[in-house]
């Protein structure tokens, strides 16, 4: 008896993400489409969208767009139930305008991207030690801006308050300000000088919470860093902040980065070709994380003026002709291919 083995088909999905609902697309290994599906946001949508696609086929990856804003939820899923996950970038908006948007079509373009190898970029799984520091990261970053937007404020109705404070605090840097507004005694609010020392009270008392909430956050952030990457923070130039900032834009699997050329193009300092005709040149990367970029900034900017060797470069490179700019530039691209090796990798079993 002869049996004939029918060939499994080879699923390609795509999701269009949203807050309440995900719009997902499959495809099939030659690109026809064979269904496009709403699911909820919840655990129970995800196993859902995942339990339609493998009844369509062998699921081989899905292109999902978002996958650090509305779409970190199902990449978690589909993470932990080991299905490939590449990043999606929002639709070409030449195309959108001459075809016109809807989530059906998007979330088939998703698909249609993963499956092309046009979305080549592997999601960050957002489920270890780096997602939170990034959260952490988030907190520390609005504080510090309220601070300082406090102070601003604390500085301007000092401007135009009272003769009398404006003398008494003439000249004080912002921590003797600070602490000599947060002793004002209450106040009647309802007269000008009043209201104005109520409010410089109340201010100078929210920049020293937040002051506290910076210090609070910082000695979380600083063991937490260590811990995670200690071959990072130990590198020349290199704190807890900065460490910070090329860990989250790594994620918890940096070796979905696979050269240390595709980590400079994530931190926007690699070189790109702009060449046309009889030019041959190259331009510098203007994209990539920002975050990452002004990171390597920093850590270049400490070396230029305390490490000998980087001291020596930029002398080298000065007598010939290197502006400082480039200079910057290039250093910015050796220091990524360094902290590149720097980066924690999982450990075999």
């Amino acid at each position: 008896m002869t049996t004939i083995a029918e060939s499994t088909t080879r699923v390609t999905a795509g999701v269009d993400t949203h807050r309440d609902q995900h719009v997902v697309a499959a495809l099939d290994e030659r690109g026809a489409e064979l269904g496009v599906r709403p699911f909820a946001t919840t655990p129970a949508g995800y196993r859902e969208a995942l339990a339609w696609l493998r009844s369509l086929g062998a699921v081989e990856r899905v292109g999902v767009e978002g996958t650090g804003s509305y779409g970190a939820g199902l990449t978690r899923f589909l993470h932990a139930e080991g299905v490939t996950v590449v990043e999606v970038n929002r639709p070409n908006r030449q195309l959108r305008r001459s075809h016109g948007k809807s989530d059906p079509v998007d979330a088939v373009a998703a698909a249609r991207a993963a499956q092309s190898g046009q979305a080549t970029g592997e999601a960050k799984t957002r489920d270890g030690a780096v997602e939170a520091i990034r959260a952490l990261r988030v907190a520390r970053r609005s504080a510090r801006h309220g601070r300082i937007t406090a102070i601003n404020q604390l500085r301007a109705l000092l401007v135009s308050g009272p003769d009398d404070l404006r003398e008494a605090l003439r000249g004080s840097t912002v921590s003797r300000l600070v602490t000599t507004a947060a002793r004002f005694r209450p106040a009647d609010p309802t007269t000008a000088a009043g209201a104005t020392r109520f409010a410089l009270r109340e201010l100078a008392r929210r920049v020293q919470s937040l002051e506290a909430e910076c210090k609070r956050l910082d000695a979380l952030l600083e063991s937490l860093v260590s811990a995670t990457a200690p071959e990072l923070v130990a590198s020349y130039g290199v704190g807890t902040d900065t460490a910070g900032a090329l860990l989250v834009s790594a994620g918890d699997n940096p070796e979905r980065l696979r050269s240390e050329a595709a980590f400079a193009h994530l931190c926007g300092v690699a070189p790109i070709d702009a060449s046309s005709g009889l030019t041959s040149r190259k331009r510098l990367n203007r994209g990539g994380d920002r975050s990452a970029n002004h990171a390597l900034w920093r850590i270049v900017m400490v070396r230029m003026v305390h490490d000998p060797r980087t001291r020596a470069y930029v002398a080298r490179r000065t007598a010939e002709g290197r502006s400082k700019r480039e200079i910057i530039r290039s250093l910015k691209r050796y220091v990524a291919r360094e902290l590149y090796r720097c980066l924690p990798r999982p450990q075999p079993a």
